[in-house]
């Protein structure tokens, strides 16, 4: 099936380009399409804030795809279609006594394109949900469906999962599972000053299975949504948080991490038990988070920096406020992905959830890029950015191995685009 131009991106912000958008129903019909095409690229969910996705040319999404989620439950794998949602994944999970040990804020997110473009959950242990992959289905620009996976591929598999669409269209990912655990979630609100010191930041964060701290860059913490692995017969738990934390108070009532939003779609808060897919993300599956009137802008320091880089930015406090929604500290545990930002580094990541205000969100951004270039960051693809790319590639120290598999996989482009040539280079 071939439709129109394929429109803007969830956030209204992103402009996809001319389309045509073509919805095959089947793999040897993407085969086909891809064969023929001089230049395509594949959309998922459309979550993305920077322009990863967009494209000159041809776009395809794979939403048409039967949505095939095949459980191995004896290896604790399962192979599902690139299109489908993490959280539709994780329900199907649970009911096998299954579980994703990490997810992302949204479990809206389609696997495939949240691999592909460095998606991450929180928690000191927990690596992007990339990390997570262990093989995956790849329609090349030949047209041929090529398997590549961490056992039998192991020269190149950490430059073939997180590859921004620039190697071929992934249409199915086997992902390592755990067993099914339960979790609890509790907000503790205005934490003192002092807890964003190294010490108190490195308290917080370590404090649950995944940890996130909201603030305003004004010297605290307003909110710490902590989600803990709750006990068993078999395994106790993550001990529980006092009323009184690191000078805040446990929240009484449900919050949305951004001021003046209901608290109605968002997950459970009151520290009841609950299976994990129903507390690690942020918000629930049944909902729309939010109008996705937003940008969003991120970048990875080593954790062990985090609060000097937090202190480096906030002097311009007063001019991010009024620019800003809420600003989000997470952790991630280091990986060997070659185009992962928190490749070989325990990392903590600086988020800035933005009004819709492009223009002075762009005017902003070196400014902060400057304060945070001690700690050499590096920013998510999938969202707001201005650094140079010359400063983005000599982060990435397998960046060179990355366009040799890109030369032997895609020597004409076909799966090129104007923000992956620029940034990666050739």
């Amino acid at each position: 099936m071939t439709g129109p131009a394929p429109g803007r991106s969830w956030s209204g912000t992103v402009d996809y380009g001319p389309g045509p958008l073509h919805s095959p129903t089947s793999v040897p019909e993407l085969q086909s399409l891809v064969g023929r095409s001089d230049r395509i690229r594949a959309l998922g969910t459309r979550h993305s804030f920077s322009e990863v996705a967009a494209s000159d040319g041809p776009l395809v999404t794979l939403a048409a795809l039967p949505p095939e989620v095949e459980f191995d439950t004896s290896s604790r794998t399962v192979r599902v279609g690139a299109g489908v949602r993490y959280g539709e994944l994780a329900v199907a999970a649970h009911a096998r006594g299954l579980a994703l040990s990490s997810m992302g804020s949204l479990p809206h997110i389609s696997v495939g394109g949240a691999s592909a473009t460095g998606t991450h959950g929180s928690g000191d242990a927990h690596r992007l949900l990339a990390s997570s992959v262990r093989a995956i289905d790849l329609v090349t620009a030949s047209g041929d469906l090529l398997t590549l996976s961490r056992e039998q591929d192991p020269e190149v598999f950490d430059g073939a999962v997180l590859a921004l669409g620039a190697l071929g269209i992934v249409t199915h990912l086997t992902l390592d599972l755990v067993p099914a655990f339960a979790m609890r979630q509790s907000v503790h609100r205005d934490l003192a000053a002092e807890s964003m010191d190294q010490a108190g930041l490195s308290t917080a964060l370590g404090a649950g299975y995944s940890v996130s701290l909201f603030h305003h860059w004004d010297g605290h913490i307003a909110q710490a949504w902590v989600k803990q692995a709750a006990g068993t017969d078999a395994a106790p738990g993550d001990p529980e948080l006092p009323e009184h934390w690191l000078g805040g108070r446990r929240s009484l009532e449900a919050v949305h991490p951004l001021p003046d939003h209901p608290a109605d779609h968002c997950t459970d808060q009151t520290g009841a038990p609950g299976p994990a897919h129903e507390r690690l993300p942020h918000f629930r599956l049944a909902f729309t988070p939010s109008s996705g009137a937003e940008i969003q802008s991120e970048y990875f320091v080593a954790r062990e920096q985090i609060a000097a880089a937090l202190a480096a930015v906030m002097p311009l406090g007063e001019r991010i406020r009024p620019l800003l929604h809420a600003s989000e500290v997470r952790t991630v545990a280091a990986d060997d992905l070659w185009l992962s930002p928190a490749h070989q580094r325990d990392s903590a990541c600086v988020h800035f959830t933005w009004k819709q205000l492009p223009g002075e969100v762009e005017a902003l951004l070196p400014e902060i890029e400057e304060r945070l270039a001690p700690f050499a960051p590096r920013p998510h693809w999938g969202k707001v950015f201005t650094l140079d790319p010359e400063v983005v590639r000599a982060q990435y120290p397998r960046l060179g191995d990355f366009l040799s598999l890109r030369e032997h996989l895609d020597p004409q482009r076909v799966f090129g685009n104007a923000y992956v040539d620029r940034l990666l280079g050739d």
